[in-house]
């Protein structure tokens, strides 16, 4: 039986109110889940965006997606769904390794959530920014964006952002 996930009331909440719960690659695939599509063309049509099971497994933990009643709700294996330029290392490594010996693209996935917290807690005076740093689709971006959140949220927070983007 394929997997289906729904959108849960706090998915989309989390979604409307741009919760930092929600990665922006995470979004994308929170997007696809309709209780129609299965966990599979989900994962085939995010393959771009490098979303893979743990992802959507997130979600899940978060409450955030659901799977109907009565289904399975531990997704089956997936293979090949990113892209090996794409792969993360091992969590146990990653999560423990200082930023700055981390690839830029792990930079960006530590970085992402902390500069998205920064911003949305500037509330209206940094809506365009936390605009600008859900647009960011890579580390260079984020650091482009330091400056300007440095400006907005103060030192402090910057330092923050630095230090997940191991600068």
């Amino acid at each position: 039986m394929p997997l289906i996930y729904q959108k849960t009331e706090a998915g989309q909440t989390a979604f409307k109110t741009r919760s930092a719960e929600l990665s922006s690659r995470q979004r994308s695939a929170f997007l696809l889940f309709d209780g129609k599509r299965t966990l599979a063309e989900v994962l085939k049509a995010t393959l771009g965006l490098g979303i893979g099971a743990p992802d959507i497994e997130d979600l899940v933990v978060k409450g955030l997606l659901v799977a109907p009643a009565g289904a399975a709700t531990v997704p089956p294996p997936v293979v090949d769904t990113v892209p090996a330029a794409v792969e993360a290392e091992p969590a146990s490594t990653a999560a423990h390794a200082p930023a700055d010996e981390l690839p830029p693209m792990q930079r960006y996935q530590r970085a992402y959530p902390v500069a998205t917290r920064i911003t949305a807690k500037l509330g209206l005076r940094g809506f365009k920014l936390n605009l600008a740093v859900e647009a960011a689709s890579g580390y260079d971006d984020l650091v482009a964006l330091l400056p300007k959140i440095a400006i907005a949220a103060g030192d402090k927070a910057a330092a923050e952002l630095k230090r997940a983007l191991g600068l």
